[in-house]
């Protein structure tokens, strides 16, 4: 897990449901990167919280959310670590989203 700068734009159907200057980099052997945001920087009227739970051995139990964008609902799109596991706690309360379901536009650290 790495803070870093970059500037990250989730969207879906062209609508922006987060807008981070401020994410956690999570790197997992065998997956894509996942950029977790702070909630501040998610749109979260645009978000809501599902039943759905899943259970990482290394990060702890994820909760997750559906959006509304562009007249849709996007089922459990989001996810969070609302109480992790104490190696994971970098990723308390963010928000990362699934690269397959929205464009997730990463910008180069400005720095």
């Amino acid at each position: 897990m790495e803070r870093t700068s970059l500037h990250v734009v989730v969207s879906a159907d062209g609508e922006v449901l987060a807008d981070s200057e401020r994410p956690v980099v999570l790197r997992e052997t065998g997956l894509p990167k996942r950029y977790y945001l702070p909630r501040d920087d998610v749109h979260m009227e645009l978000l809501e919280p599902t039943s759905h739970h899943t259970t990482c051995p290394w990060k702890g139990q994820a909760s997750y959310w559906s959006a509304n964008a562009g007249g849709q609902v996007l089922e459990n799109v989001a996810w969070s670590y609302e109480d992790p596991i104490p190696d994971a706690e970098q990723i308390r309360g963010m928000l990362a989203f699934y690269p397959d379901r929205v464009e997730i536009d990463v910008r180069d650290d400005p720095r």
